[in-house]
Parts: structure tokens; sequence; C-alpha cells
């Protein structure tokens, strides 16, 4: 909150009223958002890849990670430039803006608590196959994300999101390396290539992992910190590289797995989660009990981190959303990014209804076997938000609504316009992907 001089205070405690050096002394909010858009299924797209092309697609995670720099550069960039949080940008675009927003986060959440519950827990069933089943581990695990989120701040947060990417990366590099990669052959995929049938996994690459909504969260994540003034851009620009070199690392180090382990061999994994059970099996075979179990803990560090930084990000969002519905305070030095620096929006009713509403009504789900028709929606909603969020920075950021200095030059905006036309064709291939 404010001290006695009227400077703020972040989510660290750090005094924040003077402009800082670039330094990794102040790397957070791009670990945290590394360690939550890298999740489960986003690995297993990933194994796939590589166990069907080999390192052929090994440039377009490249690409992946620079068209999501750029993404979440603009997001921070907006919050910093501005004052103002990334909602607020889009209800100045227009009452459809908040119109959609409210349809997705709404149904998307429902469908995403299922799932970020069933992902955790799939590891811990395999750790403990005498212990309790599926339902009740994933449980379990809403309830810990819900009660962890819910009595602490953003600090504390970042300190267990730090922890769970450390042991993701660990744990997946070593597995990369265990599995004994061919450089001279991943080299290779570094040049642009599409084999037969590979266009799909190539969109997928490079849009797919590192996240979708929880990109827009990031600006949020970026005042947590204590960020608020342009006086962090430095900060914010090289945080948020760190955090998509790291994304590129996990991608990389999951191709390698796939091509050395499933492509060579002709071994095939089911989609979802599960895949990610298939892959332990397949190590312990080759590696041993150890190798296995080991992974099987990178699996839940990936998927619970998902959940927690889920659970904190998108409530940050959407207690904003509620309160510019109530009409928050305009012009000037945002009041709504005093309030999420300072931690009171982490203590908002609306913080916490939307955390109830991403834990207990989707435990609905976890009792039915098919729930086809939710997870259509789910796919279908995931990609368009994509497109919509390239298109709105790309608007937000060339008006005057930015200061000029901070507007985009020629690079971002073509890579914004890059990014929006990749996810309408991935939006596209969803929606004729429908049981029409």
């Amino acid at each position: 909150m404010a001290d006695t001089t009227g400077n703020i205070r972040g989510g660290t405690g750090e005094d924040i009223s003077q402009p800082r050096k670039s330094s990794w002394a102040y790397i957070g909010p791009g670990i945290v958002v590394a360690a939550t858009g890298v999740g489960a299924g986003d690995l297993v797209a990933t194994l796939i890849a590589g166990s069907n092309f080999g390192y052929t697609l090994l440039w377009a995670a490249v690409i992946g990670c620079l068209v999501k720099i750029s993404l979440a550069e603009a997001c921070g960039r907006w919050h910093l430039a501005t004052g103002r949080t990334l909602f607020d940008g889009w209800q100045s675009l227009g009452r459809w803006t908040t119109v959609y927003f409210a349809i997705y986060v709404v149904i998307w959440g429902f469908v995403y608590g299922a799932t970020a519950m069933s992902s955790s827990a799939l590891p811990l069933v395999a750790l403990f196959p005498e212990g309790p089943d599926l339902k009740v581990w994933a449980v379990a695990m809403g309830l810990v994300g819900l009660v962890f989120v819910w009595f602490n701040k953003y600090a504390v947060f970042e300190k267990l999101m730090t922890v769970l990417i450390g042991i993701m990366f660990v744990v997946v590099v070593y597995v990369a390396i265990r599995v004994t990669p061919n450089l001279g052959e991943a080299f290779t995929g570094l040049v642009p290539i599409l084999p037969d049938g590979s266009l799909l996994y190539t969109l997928g690459l490079v849009g797919g992992v590192g996240g979708t909504i929880t990109m827009a969260a990031y600006g949020y994540w970026v005042n947590a910190k204590g960020w608020t003034d342009t006086g962090w851009m430095k900060v914010m620009r090289l945080d948020n590289r760190v955090a998509y070199i790291t994304t590129g690392v996990f991608v990389v180090a999951m191709l390698i797995v796939g091509a050395e382990l499933l492509h060579t061999t002709g071994l095939a994994l089911t989609q979802g989660g599960q895949g990610l059970i298939d892959l332990g099996t397949i190590l312990e075979d080759r590696y041993g009990t150890a190798t296995a179990k080991l992974f099987l803990v990178g699996f839940f560090a990936t998927s619970f981190s998902s959940l927690v930084g889920v659970w904190h990000g998108v409530s940050l969002m959407f207690a904003d959303f509620v309160g510019r519905l109530r009409g928050g305070a305009r012009g000037g030095r945002d009041a709504a990014v005093a309030e999420v620096a300072t931690g009171e929006r982490e203590k908002s009713a609306p913080f916490r209804w939307y955390l109830l509403w991403l834990t207990f009504p989707p435990m609905v789900l976890l009792w039915l076997d098919r729930p086809f028709g939710l997870v259509v929606v789910y796919g279908v909603l995931g990609a368009f938000f994509m497109p919509f969020l390239a298109a709105t920075l790309i608007w937000l950021l060339n008006s005057s609504r930015t200061p000029a200095e901070w507007r985009n030059g020629w690079l971002s905006n073509g890579m914004l316009a890059a990014a929006g036309l990749l996810f309408i064709v991935l939006c596209v291939q969803q929606v004729r992907e429908l049981p029409w």
C-alpha cells in the first residue's frame, strides 16, 4: 500500500518510486507467465510433433517464442506507458469488448478449471498408485490452489512459481540430455521446411505453446510486482525475454525427447495429459524407475504451476473487469493499476468470486466421462482469444491512447499482425473441426 511519503510499494515490498536499470535481480513476472503458459497439453503437442517429424519443425518453436515475446511485450508496454490496465484499454474501444470478455472469461474459466485440476492430478495418481483416485486428487489440487491464492499476495505467489519453474526446467532439460540428442540433425531443423501433413503441427508450435489468456495477464503481474510506470520499461523487456527464452527451452527440450525417444522408434502417445503418463512408462522401460519418477514430478510442476497461475492471474483480470463495470477511476494514473500494485485487488470480492468460480463449479465436470460439448466450446473460444488480443493491442498501441514515445514501431506492428493472422488460421481450423 502507499507509504507516508506517497511512494507506491509493489507486491514484493520494494520502493518503486525511482526508475531502475535493466537487471536480473528484478526478474519475476516473466517467470510467472512462463510457468503458467506451458501446460501438460502443450508438452504433449510438442512431443507428438517431435515424434511425427523429428527435428524438422524446430524452427517453428523458435518463431513461436518470438511471436509470444512481441505479444507479451505489448501487454506490458501498455500497462507501463499509459498507467492503465489492459481491460481499461479494451473498454475504450467500445462496448463489444466488454461483452466478448464477459462471455469468454465465464465459459473458459468453467472448462479450464476442470482441465487444470485433472492435469495436476494425473501425475499424482501415477506417483502414488495405491492412493486416492483421479477425481479425489483433482478436487484436492483445486482446493490447494484456491487456498494458496486466497491467502497469499503476489510476492509469495511469485516465489512458488519460481520453485515450480525451476523443477520444470531441470527435469525437462535432464530428460532431453538423457535421450542423447543428435545436435547435428537438430541444427538442420532450424531451416524452415514444411513436410507433408505438418502444417497444423507447425501452427500449433508457433501459436499454441506459451499461454493464451495468461499472456494478457502478464501486464497485471507486471503491476503486481510494483512496476507501474515507464521507468520500469527496460526491466519489463528483459523479464519478458527471459520468460519466452525459458519457454523456448522447454519446447526444444520436449521436441528433442519426441524426436529421439519416439520418432526413431515409431512409438506413439495418446493426446492430452495421458500422453505424459505414456511417456513416463516409456522412460521407465528405457532408463529406469528413478528417471520416470523424476519426470512425473516435472509433469506435476508443469500442470500445477499452470493451475495456480491461472487462479491468480485471470482472477486479477476479472477483478479489474468488475471494477470497470462499476465505474472505476479514469484519467491520469489509473487507480486500478495502483490497486493491483499494492495488492488491493487480491483482497477484493471479485478476485475471490472468480477464484471460487474456477474451483467449485468445474468439479462437476470431473464426474462426467466425456464432456465433449464444453470442450469444443472451450477450444473454439480459446482460438478466438489470441486474434482478439493481437488486434486490440495493435489498435491501442497505435492510437492517441498511448504516449507517442511508446507507440508501436514497424517491427512491433509486423509481429503483432503476423501473430493475429496466425491465430486466425488456427481459429478457422478449430471451427472446421466442429461436429456440425
